[in-house]
């Protein structure tokens, strides 16, 4: 399997700082991607999937949607899972302008939106997960932060996502139900750049999902807070309409939605998705 952190995205501007242009080489990124999906991509003698599938997942199921697809290529032998991760706002822009992929999953209903709102989903997408915040701190809590009100203490300094992101949203849902204004240091284009923030010692805290900090429990703790249950984002998944690999598309979502899928969801930290 290999994955793809995708093209860099511009890095949203702190309070009263300087704005740096970057540009994002998505021209660039749509090529390589089509090289990866340009294999063989007809199904296996037996009608199962073979080829090359690429996936665009949001940054926050790095963990999970690594191991699905070692498994998905342990399972269907001849397969190979290429997975681009990055912010789901990005990924959706990326779709609609024409990066080729098989399947997308984003971290909000919202960026699913933009991609099924311009003809690019083949079926209804389908909610497979739910994620919240917690608030990220550096290992041992030095700053003994409990809730979101310690946000705001002066001199603290303090990251989040950018509002298009998912959890930059949520976390703009969590501070209102809170009743707390918090003035970011940084505001990062996915949650593993705010997440990076406080592992490199460069914020005090930062508001990031449960699974990310999970992952990183080595190095931050994380948090929880009850408002996060007003932010939760459900996670939906798609095969989209001109996938290269559309069977090898469909496996890899029943994948996710199987039993075995939902195992390694949890052990990531994410919940069921709400309802039946």
């Amino acid at each position: 399997m290999t994955r793809s952190d995708g093209p860099p995205a511009p890095t949203a501007d702190p309070p009263g700082g300087h704005r740096r242009a970057v540009v994002v080489p998505l021209v660039a990124a749509v090529l390589a991607l089509a090289g990866c999906a340009a294999g063989t991509t007809a199904p296996a003698a037996d009608g199962g999937p073979r080829g090359t599938l690429t996936v665009f997942a949001a940054a926050s199921l790095t963990e999970s949607f690594t191991t699905l697809g070692r498994r998905f290529e342990a399972e269907h032998p001849g397969t190979t899972v290429t997975v681009n991760f990055a912010g789901s706002s990005a990924l959706a822009t990326q779709i609609t302008q024409g990066a080729p992929a098989d399947v997308f999953a984003s971290a909000a209903p919202r960026n699913m939106a933009t991609v099924t709102d311009a003809g690019h989903a083949a079926d209804t997408p389908t909610v497979f997960a739910r994620n919240q915040l917690v608030i990220a701190v550096p290992q041992g809590n030095p700053q003994r932060l409990t809730g979101l009100a310690d946000l705001t203490r002066p001199g603290l300094k303090v990251a989040l996502c950018a509002a298009q992101v998912p959890c930059g949203a949520a976390a703009t849902t969590a501070l209102g139900a809170a009743g707390v204004r918090v003035t970011p240091v940084t505001l990062e284009q996915d949650v593993r750049g705010a997440l990076a923030k406080v592992k490199l010692g460069e914020v005090d805290a930062a508001l990031v999902y449960r699974t990310d900090a999970r992952a990183a429990d080595r190095e931050v703790d994380g948090v929880e807070f009850p408002e996060s249950a007003h932010a939760a984002n459900d996670y939906p998944i798609v095969v989209l309409t001109d996938a290269p690999n559309p069977v090898a598309a469909r496996a890899f979502v029943a994948l996710v939605r199987s039993a075995p899928g939902r195992a390694v969801l949890t052990d990531a930290g994410f919940q069921p998705p709400a309802g039946p």
